[in-house]
C-alpha cells in the first residue's frame, strides 16, 4: 500500500479558494473546473479543492475540522510567515506562541480550514 499523497478541501467557492490558495502558495492551480480546483505541491502532494455543493456522496465536514501544516526550519521563520500572512488580512485564529512541539500559530481560509505554521522543536 502507498501513503497518501491527495488531500481534498471541501470549498464553498473552488474558484475563490483557488485564488486564495494560488496567492498563498506562489504558483496557480494545475487544473480547475467550476466544481474543484486541483494544486501540485512541492512534497508530491496533491491539494484538491472540491466543491461542498456537489462532492458526491454528500461531504458532511466542515472548515475546521483538520488542518493543514506548514513546516518551518526556525522560529524566525515562523515570525515571519505569520507577519506576511497578517499583512495579506489572513484571519489569525491562534497568534504565534510555543507549545510543547514547537513554536506554532493558525490561520483561517475562507471556508474556515486551519493552517498551522510551525518549527518543531525550534527556539
Amino acid at each position: 500500500m502507498s501513503d497518501p499523497n491527495f488531500f481534498i478541501l471541501y470549498v464553498d467557492s473552488p474558484a475563490a479558494s483557488a485564488t486564495f490558495y494560488a496567492d498563498l502558495l506562489g504558483h496557480a492551480a494545475i487544473e480547475a473546473s467550476p466544481t474543484f480546483a486541483l494544486f501540485a505541491l512541492g512534497s508530491g502532494v496533491m491539494l484538491r479543492l472540491w466543491s461542498k455543493h456537489t462532492v458526491e456522496p454528500a461531504a458532511t465536514a466542515v472548515g475546521g475540522g483538520a488542518e493543514i501544516a506548514f513546516a518551518l526550519d526556525s522560529d524566525e521563520a515562523v515570525a515571519a510567515m505569520h507577519a506576511s500572512w497578517r499583512g495579506r488580512g489572513l484571519p489569525i485564529l491562534q497568534a504565534p506562541l510555543r507549545m510543547d512541539f514547537g513554536y506554532t500559530f493558525v490561520v483561517l481560509d475562507p471556508d474556515g480550514h486551519r493552517l498551522r505554521v510551525f518549527a518543531a522543536g525550534a527556539s
